[in-house]
């Protein structure tokens, strides 16, 4: 009891924790009633997008439960590290309670370093560490697909663990996949897991890059695509999303898969509606679980 209640003052004295009324008597003294203030800590979620060659940054900040305080949108004819940096200085001004950032990329990050990105400024960017050093704070860096698959994942409420994928395809970038197996973000021992545009092809990059801008190359170079993610992981559901995408293509799509994989086989392929809301929400919050988890266990040293 002791020990609790000098942990509970702390919180009182920092505005963690707020002191509500108290609770009913029963007959004796009445209990103290405490709640947690959501509002103690924000973060700040920052995304960088180039569609059709337009590049844009997508910004929220939210408080400790993930409700949304701020939000916009802007396009720039850059979006570098310096961009980045920016906003979110104008964020920290605004909301100087903001412990934790997260970045959404359209590429991925090797040890806090951005080495492959459809936003060339931003490569062999040292983001992570730039903000980290800078600002002092929580920092999570994570690409796109492996947001918008946890945050569409996040939404179905699973009952059990379950293996799903989202697919992008983009047009004037090369596609993408986020993937959860059975119920964890699968990032690859370098982070390149999801990298589906350097799937052997037997074409070249630039001519791959084409292809999806027509309809009678792209349904089998995504049918392609789609079955070697069958082939390796399995999934129960495949998310397709990206304006090269229609509802349309998804009966050939999955006829087109049945010629190498087994029906019984097949997941449900659908189409995703909105998936820059499931990219935020991904983004939120992975970037909250960076705050729970900042306490590490490490060996002591004897």
């Amino acid at each position: 009891m002791a020990t609790c209640g000098n942990i509970l003052n702390e919180l009182l004295e920092t505005g963690e924790v707020i002191e509500t009324e108290l609770e009913a008597s029963n007959g004796g003294r009445p209990a103290r009633r405490f709640i947690y203030n959501a509002d103690f800590s924000y973060i700040a979620c920052i995304y960088a997008k180039i569609e059709d060659g337009q590049k844009s940054i997508t910004y929220a900040v939210t408080n400790s439960v993930g409700d949304r305080v701020d939000h916009g949108w802007m396009e720039l004819e850059y979006v570098d590290a310096a961009a980045i940096d920016h906003l979110l200085d104008t964020l920290i001004q605004q909301y100087n309670n903001i412990k934790a950032v997260g970045i959404g990329i359209p590429g991925l990050a090797h040890q806090g370093v951005i080495n492959i990105c459809d936003i060339k400024e931003l490569m062999n960017a040292p983001l992570e560490s730039l903000l980290r050093e800078k600002y002092e704070l929580e920092v999570t860096i994570e690409n796109d697909m492996n947001l918008t698959v946890y945050g569409f994942y996040k939404q179905q409420d699973y009952e059990e663990d379950k293996t799903i994928v989202v697919v992008t395809f983009i047009k004037g970038a090369f596609p993408g996949a986020g993937m959860m197996i059975d119920g964890h973000i699968h990032k690859g021992n370098t982070r390149f897991a999801g990298e589906v545009s350097f799937l052997p092809f037997g074409i070249s990059r630039e001519q791959q890059l084409s292809s999806l801008d027509h309809t009678d190359t792209f349904i089998p170079l995504a049918a392609h695509t789609i079955s070697s993610l069958i082939a390796i992981i399995n999934p129960e559901t495949i998310a397709l999303t990206g304006e090269q995408v229609k509802q349309e293509n998804v009966r050939p799509i999955y006829q087109r898969c049945l010629e190498v994989i087994p029906e019984e086989h097949m997941p449900h392929l659908i189409v995703l509606d909105q998936p820059d809301d499931h990219y935020m929400n991904g983004l939120i919050a992975i970037t909250l679980e960076s705050l729970t988890y900042s306490l590490q266990l490490v060996e002591k040293r004897r």
